[in-house]
């Protein structure tokens, strides 16, 4: 579903993404580890189309980022770490003007707010303009933006923050459901107990370079994924 090859981005001399390569297969739900700075944002913006790179290659379903970035965002939806919305729309004009972006079908798009605005607690608040919202419901209403169109691959920085308990147990049971039905999500996270309980596969990135990749089993070995990542860290000092 998303094949990174040979990534690299540099910000004048410094190499954010230094020949990252990973695949995600559908079915997977991946996760990306790494401290402040690692790369991860860059990655996964990359990924997205929306950041250019330069040098190697990304495909989405067999299809080339660089050459075709419409074609694949179309198959694609970005939880970034801090969503901006046009807050002087309601919650709901802001999903109906992302479903019209993505030819939503009307019955599709008010059978999908009806179910993931109920799901997350968000649904008596869609006519409330986006404006009052607080950090956690514009977290939410993201999350709802970024499902209307059923897209295959789904890309997150950090999707936990901000979320309340039982809409992050929601997400994650959202997430699994969508990987079931063959879709696959590639995500950031510092909640590495999560990272360590959700994922099939996991991923540990630093200063730009990827450093383990794997089975979130083999990854782990007989420890925990906080000590893996630990161990990395400290050996990095």
């Amino acid at each position: 579903m998303l094949k990174i090859e040979h990534l690299t981005k540099n910000y004048g001399t410094k190499k954010a993404v230094d020949d990252l390569s990973l695949r995600i297969q559908p079915g997977e739900i991946f996760g990306f580890i790494g401290h402040n700075g690692a790369g991860k944002t860059t990655t996964l913006k990359a990924c997205c189309g929306i950041l250019q790179f330069d040098e190697g290659e990304i495909l989405v379903d067999g299809v080339s980022i660089k050459k075709d970035p419409i074609a694949c965002k179309g198959k694609i939806a970005y939880i970034p770490d801090n969503p901006d919305l046009y807050e002087f729309l309601t919650g709901v004009q802001y999903l109906n003007f992302v479903a019209d972006v993505y030819g939503v079908s009307a019955s599709d798009r008010e059978a999908r707010i009806d179910r993931y605005a109920r799901a997350l607690g968000l649904y008596d608040d869609l006519a409330t303009k986006i404006q009052a919202y607080s950090h956690g419901m514009k977290q939410k209403l993201a999350v709802i933006a970024a499902l209307i169109h059923a897209p295959k691959l789904l890309i997150m920085d950090e999707p936990f923050v901000g979320l309340d308990p039982k809409a992050s147990h929601t997400l994650k049971e959202i997430m699994r459901e969508m990987c079931d039905q063959g879709g696959a999500i590639f995500f950031s996270t510092h909640v590495l107990e999560v990272a360590e309980k959700l994922c099939d596969k996991i991923a540990i990135i630093r200063d730009g370079k990827l450093v383990i990749a794997g089975d979130t089993e083999t990854v782990r070995g007989d420890t925990s994924l906080e000590n893996v990542f630990l161990e990395l860290v400290e050996d990095d000092k």
